[in-house]
């Protein structure tokens, strides 16, 4: 009896442990649904406070954010003013990254400003425009270019992990024919998220999966214990 009350008290101490996790889990999926969409929320709501117009979040120049990430290759160094600083070549927008997400390279405008960070770790949106992107003057002047007139946002670690990038895209075009989609739906890919698409994106999936399924596996476990070794 007395080994059967510890593993009820156990047991009782798992499920609590478990609710707890998901109630957690829950409230922090729901703040990182898609990071790249609360980070043009953030920056529209700057632009807004500083008597600037807000901008409109076109998917198609989100996802070619995502394409300009990935085109250097998880290289954290290659991003900034330093040395090692680059940029992916005008011609990769029409040859590549139009193609990649299903955008008419024909609705292709210019990019009126750019901007690009890298970090070892992951920060919440709010930060990562604050801390981030917004390192100097001239990432101020950038932001508050009256000349835009759209913006897409995008996020991603390299492979799923660090380090992680975060680009976003200034275009003067002209809104809903600029940057087109053919068939008008967004390709989403993986690893990544890009805004506009309304894409539920969550940086901690995966984090999120690892802790539900830890709980129901000690609960079995548990009870494995229990039945064989009472």
């Amino acid at each position: 009896m007395e080994a059967l009350f510890l593993f009820l008290v156990v047991l009782l101490a798992l499920v609590f442990s478990s609710a707890s996790a998901n109630v957690h889990v829950t409230a922090a999926q729901k703040l990182t649904n898609n990071p790249a969409d609360q980070l043009v929320a953030a920056l529209n709501s700057n632009r807004t406070a500083h008597k600037g117009s807000s901008l409109y979040d076109n998917p198609g120049l989100a996802c070619i954010a995502l394409q300009y990430i990935k085109a250097y290759e998880g290289e954290c160094s290659a991003v900034g003013g330093g040395g090692n600083a680059k940029k992916p070549a005008d011609t990769e927008f029409a040859e590549t990254f139009a193609p990649n997400c299903g955008v008419s390279a024909s609705s292709l405008t210019p990019i009126t400003g750019r901007l690009l960070g890298c970090e070892t770790k992951y920060v919440p949106p709010s930060e990562a425009f604050s801390s981030i992107l917004m390192k100097n003057s001239k990432s101020l002047e950038i932001l508050y270019d009256k000349n835009h007139t759209e913006v897409g946002a995008a996020v991603s670690g390299s492979d799923g992990g660090s380090p992680y990038f975060w680009c976003v895209l200034f275009s003067s075009g002209k809104t809903n024919s600029s940057f087109a989609i053919e068939g008008g739906v967004a390709k989403i890919m993986r690893p990544g998220c890009f805004s506009g698409a309304n894409d539920e994106c969550s940086s901690a999936s995966d984090l999120i999966r690892r802790l539900r399924v830890w709980p129901s596996a000690a609960i079995s476990l548990a009870v494995a214990a229990f039945v064989f070794g009472v």
